[in-house]
């Protein structure tokens, strides 16, 4: 038995307590009472990023994302044996992997109270043991990281500031944090099963921290499993007893996104659950058991409601495109660019004064900005009803190093932006925007800026919450002084959180005139 967790009874929890509120952010009110708005057109060259994602694989559960039916969210495990074997990609994962991990709980009434809980299992397959490293964690609920609404930057040096789930976690990546409740390694024997994750979704408040608590770690065989067939209820069981829907209430929801970056020194297996909080004799809730998640791997299906089917790039042609939502192994964790002139250049030569350039982030099919370029992880293994690319590359780390030439005579002062144009592939030369923004918020998470101040040339290091809208121009998130024919390097790190909507732009701008009297960017942190 190997223990890597502690845990919390949920036997004590009442079960009337108020409902979490459905996942969102209000606009501002000055935004949310525009009625006219003005579309702005930045003439400046957009170009493609340089570089591309490494080939480490990520597992990817996104699909789902609003879960109401328990059942696999996510499996690599081969299909044979299986009871529903198309539920099962056959991928085994070897050395360096991501895990990744987003999904919403939402009730099937009003009145739901019960806990989702998210189980992760890794098998060895092998006939030696096989050790199973974390080099970093994290996972965080709802709960734990509510939508508040945010300025637009706001500077984040210790990761208090967010904007949901997926913003708390990617800042926490980015950051270097790592929950203590991931074990550093664990060592699972041969044929066995280990329960990574026993993480709860609860549809209602709980008084105590949840992040990703596990109860105890343990490995079990899998044939076991196969030849006991437990049987679990199912949420469609329990659905008889609940209350009928309320058209003027919300249904209670509560999400978790999670990012573990792995290794293995051997090939494994890996699942994602979804599953119902089984009762006790008493009717209380509990968490679920390794058996029990073994059981649901073995013979259930998918976890539902499915979404909607995507539609392929390949041979779309006309009608609206559907992206669809991600299940399945990706390919690449991180994209790293060195921005220059080309390929055999050492520097990147800044704008003329009062002009500027522009690098997409994030792009996806059908919407790359005019430049073609699709940043979209390409897909190893994936169910047939969800995407073919990972959209969105939610989880991912862009490392941007841009070592900018001031080739001038004089002194010029370069401002870097994050923004989030409108759509719009027939416009090359240009980006569009919109005064104001829409309401609706397409970007929300912890970007790093590395540079050279300007005082001692000390090394800068500055964390900025950005926040931002679809078609929102955006404020410079760092501005640099580089003296005559000098150079200044300035580096751009984010982990792509989810919850946002690609893609955005990285824009490199030379001040000139009135501009250098009214730009203003957050206080100097180191």
């Amino acid at each position: 038995m190997l223990t890597a967790f502690s845990w919390l009874s949920l036997a004590h929890i009442t079960l009337a307590t108020p409902a979490l509120p459905v996942e969102a952010a209000t606009a501002p009110p000055q935004l949310a009472q525009a009625q006219q708005y003005a579309e702005v057109i930045r003439q400046q060259p957009i170009r493609p990023l340089p570089g591309q994602l490494d080939s480490v694989p990520v597992f990817n559960s996104n699909s789902p994302e609003l879960v109401q039916r328990e059942g696999i969210l996510l499996s690599t495990f081969p299909a044979e044996g299986m009871g529903n074997p198309e539920a099962h990609l056959d991928f085994p994962f070897e050395g360096r992997f991501d895990i990744f991990a987003h999904h919403v709980a939402r009730g099937l009434t009003h009145e739901d109270r019960r806990t989702l809980f998210m189980g992760t299992v890794v098998y060895n397959p092998t006939n030696r043991p096989i050790t199973l490293r974390v080099l970093q964690g994290v996972s965080y609920l709802s709960q734990e990281a509510p939508f508040n609404a945010l300025p637009p930057y706001v500077l984040n040096p210790y990761g208090q500031v967010f904007a949901g789930p997926g913003s708390r976690t990617a800042t926490d990546i980015l950051q270097g944090r790592n929950q203590n409740q991931w074990p550093e390694s664990v060592e699972i024997p041969p044929q066995q099963a280990y329960l990574l994750m026993n993480a709860p979704i609860p549809l209602r408040r709980l008084p105590f921290p949840v992040d990703a608590t596990l109860p105890p770690g343990s490995v079990l065989p899998l044939a076991s499993v196969r030849e006991t067939g437990i049987f679990i209820a199912s949420a469609e069981a329990l659905r008889a007893n609940l209350p009928s829907v309320a058209p003027d209430r919300p249904l209670p929801s509560n999400g978790r996104s999670a990012l573990l970056y792995m290794e293995s020194s051997g090939p494994v297996y890996v699942a994602n659950m979804a599953m119902y909080a089984p009762r006790t004799n008493r009717g209380e809730e509990r968490a679920p058991t390794l058996r029990e998640w073994l059981n649901m791997l073995v013979n259930q299906g998918v976890a539902g409601p499915r979404d909607l089917p995507p539609s392929d790039p390949s041979t779309y042609r006309t009608g609206r495109f559907f992206y669809g939502r991600v299940a399945g192994v990706a390919q690449g964790s991180k994209w790293t660019a060195r921005v220059t002139e080309g390929p055999n250049a050492n520097h990147l030569t800044i704008p003329n004064p009062g002009q500027g350039f522009s690098y997409v982030l994030s792009t996806v099919d059908r919407n790359t900005l005019g430049t073609g370029q699709v940043q979209s992880a390409e897909m190893l293994v994936r169910y047939p009803d969800t995407a073919y690319r990972a959209h969105g590359n939610y989880g991912i780390h862009y490392q941007v190093s841009m070592p900018l030439k001031n080739p001038t005579d004089v002194e010029q002062t370069v401002v870097v932006k994050l923004q989030t144009p409108l759509q719009d592939e027939a416009l090359t030369e240009g980006l569009r925007f919109r005064q104001p923004p829409e309401d609706r918020i397409f970007f929300r998470g912890t970007v790093r800026i590395r540079h050279v101040g300007n005082l001692l040339g000390r090394r800068r290091n500055r964390y900025i919450h950005v926040v931002q809208r679809r078609g929102q121009e955006g404020e410079p998130l760092v501005q640099v002084r580089i003296p005559p024919q000098a150079d200044s390097l300035v580096e751009v790190d984010l982990i792509y959180p989810p919850d946002a909507t690609p893609p955005q732009v990285l824009t490199v701008k030379t001040l000139g005139g009135t501009e250098l009297a009214g730009v203003t960017v957050p206080a100097e942190a180191d």
